[in-house]
């Protein structure tokens, strides 16, 4: 058996190429968009992609199962399990092969087996792997939101994302009785998990790539709870706001994700064009502090880091042109842009400009903006604070009389902020804040101000806090 584990750290997201070496044939599991991978990852190991599938309708990335089968020449393999309004309503018209619960299938000599698996989404399989010609006895499941190295996948998504009001507790409690089965397996079988430490579809991932049935059950906080309620209750607690994008993604990925388009050449703009009158979204990657210092009015500040993805989901429009600002004049990282906004389906980037855009443009009458700062001493009188971390961070301690309202939900509830009074945002350290005000800057929001050294700056000058 060949196997490789591809993974992009931008989304915390594992897919897998797995081949039998007599045949030549294989399988990707939960693809994404960047098909290039997975055809160079064949090519190198000499095998071709004969199968596509994947765990389940994916929330945080634009699925690259379809697509992928479609130009390898591929089948096609998805659930047919679960709840009839989250069904793949393109898998009759693309001839894919539907999946039950014990369905089993093979790719040379390398047997796979569904586990209908539900609890993160109603129509989630995990797959036990054996290698026919090695023994008998499978080696290894892979779990896509299921179980995680660490963690269970989050069963509060279809509500907080999809909005399926009521859905989470059932989810949950639909989650541990499929632990069931995994505490049924053989200790022995390596887990291969479609996700790692910093994605928001769970909240505890460990960062090591792979584990053991085994080692999950010992270590894995869901598997030392011994009462259902007690689940329940933990896994629901503490989880992240998730990103706005996860909506979107659910309903393309279930109803048919569109092919990414060819990239081409993405032309460099003028500095002139940074002015009044252009259409296209401006995202500004360059540091916080290097944005507050001075950047072009209307432009949103999501810096280029391991974050990226998830804030440009939050906070732009897919109806819209997108125009960037880059953080350098690598060319790696115009490329890396424009790959991490595919792969949540922001295709529509027109065009961009090198880091030094905004002070040549500046030096030609350009009137940058910048945005305010404040230490936690010099917060105005009557402002409000708005407090844009997660549940959990407010839940630990925040600051007195503050509002709560996390980054994730801003750009949805601009019309609750007053236009009379300085709003000082605030987060734990001051980066998510600057991001966060310079969201609320191109919405036209008055008197923005960031509060330099957020929560954690506020608590070591003594201000009052509570819990």
């Amino acid at each position: 058996m060949i196997f490789e584990r591809l993974y992009d750290h931008q989304l915390a997201q594992a897919s897998y190429l797995i081949g039998c070496a007599a045949t030549g044939e294989a399988i990707v599991v939960d693809p994404n968009r960047d098909l290039d991978q997975y055809f160079a990852a064949a090519e190198r190991a000499g095998l071709r992609i004969s199968a596509v599938t994947e765990t389940h309708i994916h929330a945080d990335f634009l699925s690259g199962a379809r697509e992928l089968a479609r130009c390898a020449g591929a089948e096609l393999l998805l659930s047919d399990c679960g709840d009839k309004d989250w069904k793949y309503g393109y898998a009759a018209a693309d001839g894919a092969r539907l999946l039950h619960d014990g369905d089993t299938f093979k790719v040379g000599k390398i047997a796979f087996q569904a586990l209908h698996t539900p609890g993160h989404t109603p129509e989630h399989l995990s797959f036990i792997v054996t290698d026919t010609a090695a023994s008998p006895e499978p080696m290894g499941i892979l779990s896509g939101d299921f179980v995680f190295c660490g963690d269970v996948g989050r069963p509060d998504l279809l509500e907080k994302a999809a909005k399926v009001a009521g859905s989470a507790d059932s989810a949950a409690r639909t989650l541990w009785k499929s632990l069931d089965r995994f505490r049924a397996l053989p200790d022995h079988l390596q887990l291969w998990p479609g996700h790692g430490a910093g994605s928001a579809c769970g909240k505890g991932m460990s960062a090591v790539p792979q584990s053991t049935v085994g080692y999950e059950k010992r270590v894995n906080w869901a598997f030392q709870v011994q009462d259902e309620a007690t689940f329940i209750r933990n896994v629901l607690a503490g989880q992240v706001e998730p990103p706005r994008y996860f909506a979107t993604m659910k309903r393309l990925n279930r109803d048919g994700p569109r092919p990414l388009p060819d990239p081409g050449p993405l032309p460099q703009l003028s500095p002139s064009q940074l002015g009044a009158g252009r259409s296209a979204v401006l995202i500004d990657l360059r540091p916080t502090a290097v944005f507050a210092a001075g950047h072009v009015p209307g432009a949103v500040n999501i810096p280029w880091n391991r974050s990226f993805t998830g804030r440009a989901g939050t906070f732009l429009p897919y109806d819209r042109d997108l125009a960037l600002i880059l953080a350098s004049t690598d060319g790696a990282e115009l490329q890396g842009v424009r790959g991490a906004l595919g792969s949540i389906g922001l295709d529509r980037v027109v065009g961009w400009w090198p880091a030094d855009a905004v002070g040549r443009w500046a030096a030609t009458g350009g009137q940058p903006e910048l945005v305010s700062q404040v230490s936690a001493v010099g917060v105005p009188a009557g402002a409000v604070i708005v407090d844009v971390r997660s549940g959990a961070e407010w839940d630990a301690g925040h600051i007195r009389g503050a509002r709560h309202i996390p980054m994730e939900e801003l750009a949805d509830r601009v019309d609750e902020l007053p236009t009379d009074r300085p709003i000082v945002l605030q987060c734990q350290t001051g980066g998510r804040s600057s991001v966060a005000a310079s969201v609320l800057l191109a919405r036209g929001v008055p008197k923005v101000v960031n509060l330099v050294g957020g929560f954690t700056g506020w608590v070591a000058a003594g201000l009052p806090v509570e819990n």
